[in-house]
């Protein structure tokens, strides 16, 4: 008999077949928001409908009420389920595909008979509060996969047929959730019924293909989110349109950082001379630190032979996503370099080594090539060309800990001088049962223990190892950053290697103090990650307006008229002198005018030149933080300026947007 254990200590027994539901009864959430009957639960940390049974060995079991974020993407994926049946009342002969929730809603893919449009959504949406408010319960019925696929044919869905047929061969029974005329193969979980969802609002229609695969039937994306409380929806609607005011996309063509062109190639970057500055200015940055801290700048090329990768492993575990080999001969094939560690091991394999040049740090800024496919492209942060400020450490076992905790030094200067100060760091550990990892068990659970080490003495937060998160040659530390908005990217790395100068792979040796050959481990790291993805989250991070050492043109001058022109120029002059990147604006305008296109292009700082200041020796200072400065001298504020460019201040820290509470997707169809 399975024993159920709550949260407040009690347990109780239960008969075989029961479910959830059966021990519901009496149970009420306490004041506030969570309220009310449970409308899903925790079984052992893992959210399920109250239609869940209970395991035959028992579980730890917590109810999940009204207002509990952890119970959002059950809510969500019952508003997804209720859109996919409004929709196929409003458009007969639609077939659906999958409909999970992702983020913060859910999104169902399908295929229409007429497209459905933007102009479709407020429909849509009505037809949903109808459902709603007859709040039919949501009802689970498992059968026999031969009859679900029966079922699926005879309500019309063929995609749901074909699933069944082709991937869910292993499932000797099916699960359909049931809803009035309704009725979807899904395995869940679901609220109770539709009464338990709060405030919705369909949010864009997207493109999509079946399952993924660009060679599939073409469908429609329609993405809505849905909250407890309207107020929760209200702010998450202010989030969406904050994002879409500070997308890179967006404000990379209007402040002129970046273009990309259907000649060139999707996913293909041209940076702009404005984009370039900002990321010629952040490779500075770190080659200053880069000579700082004992590494070694190398070049290698944009391809490799691939038998190359294929040695590294590189080839053909990402084979999906690469280019095509370019195929010279029948025995000669060449890859777009999808990876500079293969590079960097034969530069370290180009001579003899002794324990006395290690550890030898070699860094480059070394542009890879990944074929994303065309539907995950997406301006600065999914691109199929892009460039790491990669380097990889050769060191000795016993130097190993030592190395790591430079590197994540290095990546805290980084996110520290750009104001990314909420992040956690994520341990990505190998997954025991998948067969993607290469090397001894014995190496891999070294490695993982000399991370976590160096991760937990440091005090990095976060900290929790993460199975199946490893890179396939060996663990690694993630830096996930959060943004202004609340959004998390993965940029800064570490990863330990012991894998790849192994004797199985490149066989790299050196000569320790004993005379004796020795193999040496590998460390690969990037601060940045990719330049293209941590410019593209930097510009929505700062919402376009770079501090004052970052930003492509720092200083504009502004002279008063015509008659301080050649003022002007002097002091433009005296600012380049000090390392400044400065513009002035001789148009025919007035200074208000000057002001206010200085203020719509995010120029940090203004400096206005009149009569006055050429006879005294003056400018008047304007900053776009803290407004007009007034009068100083030319010296004075030229050092000022160019302390606060050599110092890398800044100033303004973008203030995280309150959001409400929120967590993962769960819920999907099979």
């Amino acid at each position: 008999m399975p024993t159920i254990r709550f949260t407040d200590g009690s347990s109780r027994d239960c008969p075989p077949a029961a479910r959830v539901a059966d021990l519901a009864g009496g149970v009420t959430g306490g004041a506030g928001k969570r309220k009310g009957a449970p409308i899903a639960a925790l079984l052992d940390g893992k959210a399920v409908g109250l239609d869940a049974p209970i395991p035959p060995d028992g579980a730890a079991l917590e109810w999940l009420f009204t207002g509990d974020a952890r119970a959002l993407p059950v809510m969500r994926h019952s508003a997804a389920h209720v859109m996919a049946r409004a929709v196929m009342r409003l458009f007969p002969g639609v077939e659906l595909a999958f409909g999970p929730t992702v983020g913060a809603g859910f999104y169902y893919d399908m295929r229409a008979p007429q497209p459905i449009t933007d102009e479709d959504l407020p429909r849509i949406e009505e037809e949903m509060r109808k459902i709603i408010a007859a709040d039919e319960a949501f009802e689970r019925v498992e059968v026999p996969r031969e009859e679900a696929a029966r079922i699926v044919r005879g309500i019309n869905q063929p995609l749901k047929a074909e699933h069944i047929e082709t991937g869910l061969a292993e499932h000797p029974t099916l699960s359909f959730y049931r809803q009035g005329e309704f009725v979807d193969l899904c395995r869940g979980p679901h609220v109770p019924s539709p009464g338990c969802i709060g405030a919705f609002k369909l949010t864009s229609i997207a493109g999509a293909y079946w399952k993924g695969d660009a060679n599939n039937a073409q469908l429609q994306r329609l993405y809505g989110t849905a909250w407890f409380s309207q107020e929760d929806l209200d702010a998450h609607l202010a989030a969406l349109e904050e994002a879409r005011k500070r997308d890179h996309r967006l404000l990379g063509k209007q402040l002129d950082l970046f273009t990309t062109s259907p000649v060139v190639g999707s996913g293909l970057i041209l940076w702009m001379p404005k984009g370039a500055l900002v990321r010629g200015t952040l490779e500075a940055f770190v080659r200053e630190e880069l000579a700082a801290r004992g590494y070694q700048a190398v070049y290698t090329p944009h391809i490799g032979k691939i038998d190359l990768y294929k040695t590294s492993g590189h080839y053909p575990y990402y084979a999906d996503s690469q280019f095509r080999p370019i195929v010279m001969s029948e025995d000669e094939q060449y890859l777009l370099k999808p990876m500079n560690c293969p590079h960097h091991t034969m530069i370290y394999k180009a001579r003899p080594r002794s324990y006395k040049d290690l550890p030898l740090r070699l860094a480059e800024f070394g542009t890879v090539y990944r074929y994303e496919q065309s539907g995950e492209l997406g301006g600065l942060t999914r691109v199929r060309g892009f460039t790491q400020d990669d380097a990889h450490i050769f060191c000795m076992p016993e130097q190993v800990e030592g190395e790591i905790e430079g590197c994540i030094d290095f990546t805290l200067k980084v996110l520290g001088s750009l104001a990314f100060e909420n992040f956690s760091v994520r341990l990505g550990f190998r997954d025991p049962t998948s067969d993607k990892y290469v090397g001894s068990p014995e190496r891999w659970a070294e490695a993982e223990g000399a991370i976590e080490r160096v991760a937990r003495r440091m005090n990095l937060p976060g900290c929790e190892p993460e199975l199946g998160e490893a890179a396939f040659y060996g663990p690694k530390i993630d830096f996930v950053v959060h943004d202004s908005l609340g959004r998390k990217w993965q940029l800064g790395t570490v990863q330990l290697d012991y894998n790849l100068p192994s004797a199985e792979r490149f066989d790299c040796e050196y000569i320790g103090a004993d005379n004796a050959r020795h193999k040496p481990v590998m460390i690969h790291r990037a601060p940045l990650g990719s330049l293209e993805r941590f410019v593209g989250v930097l510009i929505e991070h700062f919402a376009g307006a770079f501090p004052l050492w970052l930003a492509p043109e720092q200083v504009r001058v502004l002279p008063v008229s015509e008659k301080s022109e050649a003022y002007a120029k002097a002091v433009k002059a005296r600012l380049e002198a000090a390392g400044l990147r400065v513009g002035i604006d001789l148009a025919p305008e007035k200074l208000g005018a000057k002001v206010r296109s200085a203020q719509l292009e995010l120029i940090p700082t203004m400096v206005v030149c009149g009569p006055r200041d050429e006879a005294a020796g003056t400018v008047s200072l304007r900053d776009r933080l803290d407004g007009d400065l007034g009068a100083m001298s030319l010296e004075a504020a030229v050092e000022r300026l160019r302390e606060e460019n050599l110092s890398r201040v800044v100033r303004h820290k973008p203030k995280p947007l309150a959001l409400p509470g929120d967590s993962g997707a769960d819920g999907d169809d099979y």
